[in-house]
Formats: structure tokens, C-alpha cells, sequence
């Protein structure tokens, strides 16, 4: 038996949930709390021997325990209540103290005291059945995705190419392998622009749209910083990625015989100013701030020139009226930052920020309020805790809080998001790029929500498995940080401590804490530092106002190589955040207003919600495809897929319409969503639909403010910065705004302002203008940023940046997973409900 189990049974339990109680005997083994109870006699054979049924939870579901020993004189028994990150609430009464606190300590070292990945349960199961027939880890290949999507070495060249530069992970350890880019831009030109973008995540095709041939690119931001740095290289990838489909040759720069590939690296330029020799060459690998030049100023400034040449070409092309239009032509291509403006502008005191639009003509800029981590984080907590008394109360919700805790506005924002960004590709034929700060949360689910309304093929379960692994494992998405599967010691509790403020022994002794003074100065203090010095040290949670921090960090070219599944590891509270729980909420809003347009069903969503946490399978362990590869996980560990299509028939949509025809209505090809049908996800929070959705079908949840509420934030050109409604409009409908003079606004400081911008929901929707807080610019066409940045971060607030980060730290972190079925939870003759295998934690393989 494990050392850490101090006690592997015990008998005469009571089970409360849901206001209801059952007694059975709890069962603890090395990967699961068991709790065996007995069923009514079956009506059909009343004779026949007693049945019993069983309820498995794996520890890392566990997202908040607490033991509550006996009070002196009480008549309560003393217990243990969990918070599951699917949403079930449970809780557990014992006999005697010694028996509950034998149970606590248990659980509590077999879930956030492991302290090694290859400890978890992904790494001894072993599948049964049909399951051990399928390799989930088989199912994706990027260059046979990529080949399907219309980009293959094979077919005609449409302007992309595969580049094996990130072949080994040294280019950029949290990418992929193999990255598409595209071709008139050469693997040097990528190795200088890297530096300019935050770990080294450049604009990388995710998307190819077979119709129009536009495109959905992604990466981090760039590394502009108050000091307005600027990278040639960078502006250069942009505007290759916006010229693929115009009929517009790229100006040669350089000595280089090719039309079609253009280097605009260092040396290039180089070779220009010296009277076009191009015998100056750089070794492979030499970094750029270690090249001998003559004059670095002279570089600069013919590289930047040469820029500047390819810009004015494709603009004077593109006004020439005799010029043949070409299909796309008049495109309006898209910079989507999912970030609020304000933030962007406070990250620039952090050494990033967002593009500068004069430097990138090609394309106009949009900023999206979609929060950051912690937001998210503290919302679904607040959801939480209206729904945490589930165990021993039946009582409805109460609607008015739901709405306050603000989790279907972040959810409606995020589709209103994605709404903008399928209409710039679907409808106005423009390449979109996406980013937020390091590009692998917010920037995760615009890209994927979006493919998923461009291309029927990712509303197939076998589409859905690729898009998943293309966009969220590929590309790199920190689940061992957003999911903490090793758990932490503060999401346990012993109450009479949480009350007292003091430790408490075994034997009931109480224990002086180090840190249980009045130490707000210190602390404030410290948080302060953190937000300034931006994410120096590893683990950091107050790295950045952007929250991305940096847990880790990777020096390109050096790969770490390591094994991380015998490395001890803990989880940063401040860094749980169920992002990809709001995509497939997400995902669930688009299946829910497109009946017909999936094959897979909710049950699908919830089951793989589910598995997020449950630790069973490998997919979900690691941030990245190099620590995947690194620790072999694929040897190691199987795939959450071999489970969905070992039960296919168990997910798949009834009426589910394979057939696409966009002349008639509900069969289009295109889908979007509808924000003003926005709606609680009942079934992900283990609630009934009327619970949360209310008793009249089809009712808003959304109040006429939220619905109207623009998830646009602002709007960048080279010509102009702040937004106003008809401008934002006319960005969304594809036409090219006017440039306006900036008119300070004397109710704000010089460099803020209030502006109004429209909801985007629909083509035919009207906009309706709502104020919202974003950065002005000055009336230079190149403002210095040095002062809108202290106004920007005096607007934050020193004191509210602080309090955010205060609360945050001392919040719960209680990540959150799938969901029971809902109904009568004693229905079938079952009295926990779990007969049909979607009980806590049940797992229909362990029948």
C-alpha cells in the first residue's frame, strides 16, 4: 500500500449531494477516492443478490477540500467536503475525528504532494476494450492537415511553404516542428525577426481558407516596448502574410536573382549599401548583435529604406487604375490584439506592447476586450461560490448573482470576437492575424472558435480532434500551468484554522504562522516590484498586467531537452485558469445556435471537460509539442482520443447534417455566432437548464447593456488611431475609414479619453455606442508613447493594479472540469445517479 495512504477504507460513510445523502464505505487507492454503495433490489429479479454501485474520482479533480472536524459539544459529525473541477460537490461524513482526518491528510498527499508528473494516473493506466485498438497520438500530422487545408510541397505554390527552421525546437521551444510561412519570405529573414517577437512566436500560418485562399496567422507580441523598437524583418513576414493573394510581386531586396523569394535580413542590407557585393555572408546560427559591421547605423537605415520601397510598391500598385482587380484585391486585412488597449499600452513598460501601425500598412489594427487570466479565473470563481452548496442544498440559483459574476459576458465577448474575425476572412476575403501577449491563451480560442466557423471539416469529430491538437498542443498551450494537475496545498483547508487564522496539529495544538501579521505594506510592496520587473523570475504570477507571465523561460537556441516527468514540479496558484474551459464553452454556444452543424454532441464536450482534469491520459500534461517529445509521452502515456472514437456512436450528434450548399438556408458553410444568444452552459456546471437559464425556453441571458456592449476596443491604422463608431464600422465592413483629427477630450488627463464603439454581432445588427476607456493618441502621426504610458498606468491605478493582484493571490483557485448529467440525481434506482457512467468522477472504463 502507498506510504501516503494512512488509511485505505472506511465504513458506515454518509455521502451528501445535491441535499440527499446515501451510506456506503470509502475506498482510497493510489489514483482514486472509491466510494462503493449499495442499490435498491432490481424489480425484475427481487431475490437475486445485493448490487452495489461504484462512484471513481481521480485526486487532481479535486479543485478545493475541506475537513471540518466535530466543534466541542456538536452534534455534527465531522467531515470532509470537495469541490470538483466538473462541478460535482460532494461531502463525506465520518463516524469519529480520527477516521475523517485520516482521510483528509490521505487525499491531500496523494494530490498536491506528488510533486512529479509521471506519478499521475496517465502514466499506470492501461486501457481496455476497443481502446487499446486505437493510437490517438497518430491522428494528427501538420503537413497532411495542411495539405487538406490547400498547402502542400507537391501542389502549386498559393504562397506558402513549410520551414523546418523550428526543427529541433531551438528556434522557438514552445512552437511546433513544423511551421507554414509564407514563401517569399526566407528561413534567414525569420531567424532575424524572431528576436522581435516574445519567445520567439512569429506570425505562423494556422489556417488556409480553401475558398478565397485567406489566411488565420498567429503569434506573440511584438517586443516593441516604450522605446518604440522596430523590426524590418517582422514588418516584413506581415506584409508577405497580407500580399499571398494580390496579384502584386514582391520588390527584390538585396542582389538576389529570385522574384519570389525577397531577404530582408541584416546582411542583405548590408550588401546593398556596399556598392551591392553580396559576398558578405554570416554563419548560420550567428546572432544578429554579434556581426561586425561597418556602420550598424547605415544598416539600419537601408534595410528600413528598402522596407519602405516594398510598401510604397504595393500601394502605388494598388492605386494604379490600370491595374487588372483581381478577386481579393480590395481586401482589409486584419492585426486582431484579443487584449483590452490599455493593457497593450501598459505592456509597453514591460519591454512589449502591440504593433505600431505605421509600420505595418498592409493591415489595420483591431484590440478586443477580452480579459486576461486572472479575470477569468476570479469570475468562475464567483460562479463557484454561488453554486459550492450543492452538496446540502437543493435551492435554485439565484439569477441576479449569476450575472454579476460577469462569466457569460467574458463568453459573449469571445464569440462577438470570433464573429469579427470569420467575417474579415469569410465574407471580405482578408488575412487576419492574431495575437494577446505570449499568443497561447486568448489567442488559442479566437483561432480555433473561428476555424470552426470557416471550415465544416472541424465540426467533424475527427475535424474536431485535429483542430484541437493543431491549435491547442501544437501550438503550444500551458496546461500543466493553466490545469495544475499536481494540485496545491492551498486548495486544502481545515476549517476551525481558516477561522482561527492559525495551523492547527493533529492533536488539535495550535500552530503559530510565520506570515499571520498585519504585512499589507509588505505585501503591497512586493506585488508592486513583481508588476514592474515584469516576470524576472521563474514561477512569477505578477509578472506582467497582461498575466501571461512567465513561468518559464527558454533562451532559442538552447533547448532544455529535459525529461519533466521526474523533475519536481509545483503548481502556481496565481497561473490555474480554465481557458480551455471557455472555448469549449464556446464551442458549446456555436453547437447550441447550429444544431445540425456538428457531429458530436454536447455529451462530447463534457466528457472531454472532463478528461481536461481527470489526469487518465498524457494529452493534457504538458505546455507544449517539445515537452511532449521530451518526455516521451507518447510512448509513455495514451491519448484522450483513443477514448472518443473507441465510442463514437456514444457522441455523435442525431441530427447531425453533413450536407453543405450555401444557396440554402441552414446548410451555408459559414456559420457565426450569434452573440444575443448567449447562455449559461448548464450541463458543463452540473446544474439543470432551467436552473440556470431560467424556466422560459429561449429567454435572454444577457441583459439589452450586455448584448449592446462592444467587444471592439479601438481601432489602428498608419493614418489614424482612436475609433469612432462609423469608423469601427466601416473596418468591420471591409471599407477603408478616413483619417480624422484627434480632439483631446477635457473630462479625461491628455492621454485618455472616452470613445464609443459598435457591437459587431451580425451584418444587419445596429450598432449601438457604448462608452468605453481607451488610450488616446496625439495628433503627431508618430506620437512618443513615453508619457501616454505613465498616463496609461496612473489610469490603472497603482492601488487597483495591486488590489487586483492581492486578490488573485488570495483567491482559490478552483479550475474546473466537466460536468454530471443533469436530472434527478437518484433517478434509475441509482442513489447518486451515476448508473449511466457520468457520475463524480465515474469512468465508464473502470466498470
Amino acid at each position: 500500500m502507498d506510504l501516503r495512504i494512512k488509511v485505505s477504507k472506511v465504513e458506515n460513510v454518509t455521502c451528501w449531494r445535491e441535499g440527499k445523502k446515501v451510506e456506503g464505505s470509502l475506498h482510497l487507492t493510489a489514483h482514486h477516492i472509491i466510494f462503493r454503495y449499495p442499490l435498491p433490489p432490481s424489480e425484475s429479479k427481487p431475490e437475486s443478490k445485493p448490487r452495489f454501485g461504484e462512484s471513481w474520482l481521480t485526486y487532481p479533480m479535486i479543485s478545493y477540500c475541506t475537513y471540518r472536524p466535530t466543534p466541542p459539544a456538536s452534534p455534527h459529525p465531522p467531515s470532509i467536503r470537495l469541490r470538483c473541477r466538473d462541478f460535482t460537490f460532494v461531502s463525506f461524513h465520518f463516524l469519529t475525528d480520527a477516521e475523517a482526518r485520516s482521510v483528509y491528510d490521505s487525499v491531500k498527499a496523494l494530490t498536491c504532494k506528488l510533486g512529479r508528473l509521471d506519478k499521475l494516473y496517465a502514466f499506470s493506466y492501461i486501457p481496455h476494450g476497443p481502446e487499446k485498438l486505437i493510437d490517438g497520438w497518430r491522428l494528427y500530422d501538420p503537413r497532411k492537415e495542411f495539405a487538406r487545408q490547400g498547402i502542400s510541397e507537391k501542389s502549386g505554390d498559393k504562397g506558402w511553404r513549410f520551414t523546418t527552421i523550428n526543427s529541433d525546437y531551438s528556434y522557438s521551444p514552445t512552437y511546433p516542428a513544423v511551421l507554414v510561412v509564407p514563401s517569399a519570405i526566407s528561413d534567414s529573414v525569420l531567424k532575424y525577426g524572431a528576436k522581435y517577437r516574445s519567445r520567439c512566436r512569429i506570425p505562423a500560418l494556422t489556417y488556409f481558407h480553401p475558398i478565397n485562399n485567406c489566411t488565420i496567422t498567429r503569434s506573440s507580441q511584438p517586443m516593441r516596448s516604450y522605446k518604440e523598437h522596430r523590426n524590418v524583418q517582422d514588418e516584413r513576414l506581415v506584409a508577405a502574410i497580407c500580399a499571398t493573394t494580390k496579384n502584386t510581386k514582391l520588390p527584390t531586396i538585396g542582389t538576389s536573382n529570385s522574384a519570389s523569394t525577397t531577404d530582408l535580413s541584416t546582411k542583405d542590407a548590408l550588401s546593398d549599401a556596399q556598392n551591392d557585393s553580396d559576398d558578405s555572408t554570416l554563419p548560420v546560427g550567428t546572432p544578429p548583435d554579434q556581426t561586425s559591421f561597418a556602420d550598424v547605423d547605415l544598416v539600419e537605415d537601408e534595410a528600413i529604406r528598402k522596407a519602405r520601397e516594398y510598401e510604397d510598391a504595393i500601394e502605388a500598385r494598388a492605386e494604379d487604375p490600370s491595374e487588372r482587380k483581381i478577386y481579393g484585391a480590395q481586401q482589409n486585412n486584419l492585426i486582431v490584439d484579443a487584449r483590452p488597449r490599455l493593457n497593450a499600452l501598459a505592456m509597453q513598460g514591460l519591454g512589449r506592447g502591440s504593433e505600431k501601425m505605421d509600420n505595418y500598412r498592409c493591415c489595420s489594427k483591431v484590440y478586443l476586450n477580452i480579459e486576461n487570466i486572472h479575470v477569468m479565473r476570479n469570475s468562475l470563481e464567483a460562479v463557484i461560490n454561488l453554486i459550492k452548496d450543492s452538496d446540502i442544498s437543493p435551492l435554485p440559483l439565484n439569477q441576479d448573482q449569476l450575472s454579476k459574476t460577469k462569466w457569460l459576458n467574458h463568453i459573449a465577448n469571445m464569440i462577438d470576437g470570433v464573429g469579427i474575425i470569420a467575417r474579415t476572412i469569410g465574407i471580405h476575403h482578408s488575412h487576419v492575424l492574431i495575437h494577446c501577449s505570449d499568443g497561447w491563451d486568448r489567442t488559442s480560442q479566437l483561432s480555433a472558435l473561428s476555424q470552426l466557423c470557416l471550415d465544416p471539416y472541424f465540426r467533424t469529430i475527427d475535424g474536431f480532434t485535429t483542430l484541437v491538437e493543431k491549435d491547442w498542443l501544437s501550438f503550444g498551450h500551458m496546461f500543466r500551468h493553466r490545469c495544475g494537475p499536481l494540485g496545491s496545498e492551498k486548495w486544502f483547508e481545515i476549517e476551525n484554522e481558516r477561522v482561527s487564522n492559525t495551523a492547527v496539529s493533529e492533536n488539535g495544538a495550535p500552530i503559530p504562522s510565520a506570515g499571520s501579521g498585519n504585512n499589507t505594506f509588505e505585501n503591497a510592496l512586493s506585488r508592486a516590484t513583481g508588476f514592474f520587473r515584469g516576470s524576472s523570475g521563474v514561477g512569477s504570477t505578477n509578472g506582467s498586467s497582461e498575466s501571461e507571465s512567465e513561468p518559464f523561460k527558454f533562451k532559442a537556441g538552447h533547448p532544455t531537452g529535459e525529461d519533466l516527468t521526474d523533475k519536481k514540479l509545483i503548481t502556481d496558484a496565481g497561473e490555474v485558469s480554465p481557458m480551455f474551459q471557455q472555448f469549449l464553452d464556446g464551442v458549446y454556444q456555436l453547437q447550441y445556435q447550429h444544431p445540425t452543424r456538428f457531429e458530436f454532441n454536447e455529451r462530447f464536450l463534457r466528457r472531454l471537460l472532463y478528461h481536461l482534469y481527470s489526469c487518465q491520459y498524457g494529452t493534457f500534461l504538458f505546455d507544449n509539442e517539445f515537452e511532449r517529445q521530451s518526455s516521451k509521452a507518447k510512448t509513455r502515456t495514451h491519448s484522450v482520443w483513443n477514448y472518443f472514437l473507441s465510442r463514437r456512436k456514444e457522441f455523435t450528434n442525431p441530427t447531425y447534417d453533413p450536407e453543405i450548399d450555401d444557396h440554402v438556408p441552414g446548410k451555408e458553410r459559414l456559420i457565426f455566432p450569434r452573440k444575443e444568444e448567449t447562455r449559461w452552459w448548464a450541463e458543463g456546471f452540473g446544474r439543470k437548464d432551467s436552473e440556470m437559464n431560467g424556466i422560459v425556453p429561449g429567454a435572454p441571458q444577457l441583459s439589452v447593456q450586455d448584448i449592446n456592449a462592444p467587444v471592439l476596443a479601438g481601432v489602428e491604422t498608419a493614418d489614424f488611431i482612436e475609433t469612432t463608431p462609423q469608423q469601427a464600422s466601416s473596418i468591420s465592413r471591409g471599407t477603408t475609414p478616413q483619417p480624422r483629427a484627434f480632439t483631446p477630450n477635457p473630462t479625461y488627463s491628455s492621454h485618455l479619453q472616452t470613445e464609443t464603439t459598435p457591437r459587431l454581432v451580425s451584418d444587419t445588427s445596429t450598432p449601438t455606442a457604448q462608452k468605453v476607456e481607451s488610450v488616446a493618441s496625439t495628433a503627431s502621426p508618430q506620437p512618443k508613447t513615453g508619457s501616454a504610458l505613465t498616463a496609461g498606468l496612473a489610469a490603472l491605478g497603482i492601488s487597483g493594479a495591486l488590489n487586483s493582484r492581492s486578490s488573485s493571490s488570495h483567491s482559490r483557485n478552483r479550475s474546473t472540469g466537466n460536468a454530471v448529467a443533469a436530472g434527478n440525481p437518484f433517478g434509475d434506482g441509482d442513489p447518486l445517479g451515476v448508473t449511466n457512467g457520468e457520475g463524480f468522477g465515474q469512468m465508464e472504463e473502470m466498470k
